[in-house]
């Protein structure tokens, strides 16, 4: 790699998905205060709600996450207009 085109705080963080609690090694510039052990070492941690391990389309599951009705509420809309 060249040398002083990445920012000073570009350093290895884990990603922690926090649905399955998958976790893994990348590089980044994210900030953060919290700290997880990951294969014997102590790294940053960045929590995400979904990633690759649990998302639906990278899963081939059709798993609904719905959290505050606003499927329902869809749902409900659409069925009422598809009758006009």
């Amino acid at each position: 790699m060249k040398k002083g085109i990445h920012p000073e705080n570009y350093r290895p963080v884990v990603f922690k998905d926090m649905s399955n609690g998958d976790m893994f090694l990348s590089r980044s510039t994210c900030k953060t205060n919290d700290t997880v052990e990951f294969e014997g070492e102590t790294y940053p941690v960045v929590k995400l709600e979904i990633s690759s391990t649990s998302h639906p389309f990278y899963t081939g599951k059709s798993k609904l996450v719905d959290t505050a009705g606003r499927v329902d509420k869809f749902m409900s809309r659409y069925a009422r207009s598809k009758k006009q």
